[in-house]
């Protein structure tokens, strides 16, 4: 079993306004964007990061193969109680899931 980021060439996360945090997984391959399109649902993300999966937009991108996750941020970007202003700190969470 490997993990994503070991499939992957990158994974990174990032703001998408303040009130949005994208994942983008840079598969690098046509070969691991198929692996990872094919193993790594949107449920095991909406659980890794305790939401519903109703709530986390995929989009699939085979032309840069890349797969993206965006979702709600937990809080308001800047708000009192943000602990990550840039939302950088997802991105390595979904490199360690683990894939077939």
């Amino acid at each position: 079993m490997s993990s994503v980021g070991e499939i992957a060439q990158k994974v990174r996360s990032k703001n998408a306004g303040p009130f949005w945090l994208t994942v983008d997984i840079f598969c690098g391959t046509p070969k691991a964007f198929e692996q990872l399109r094919d193993n790594l649902s949107t449920d095991r993300v909406a659980t890794l990061f305790q939401i519903s999966s109703d709530q986390i937009k995929r989009f699939d991108i085979p032309d840069l193969n890349v797969i993206k996750f965006s979702m709600p941020r937990p809080t308001i970007q800047g708000a009192r109680d943000d602990r990550d202003m840039h939302g950088a700190g997802w991105g390595p969470l979904v490199a360690e899931l683990d894939v077939n």
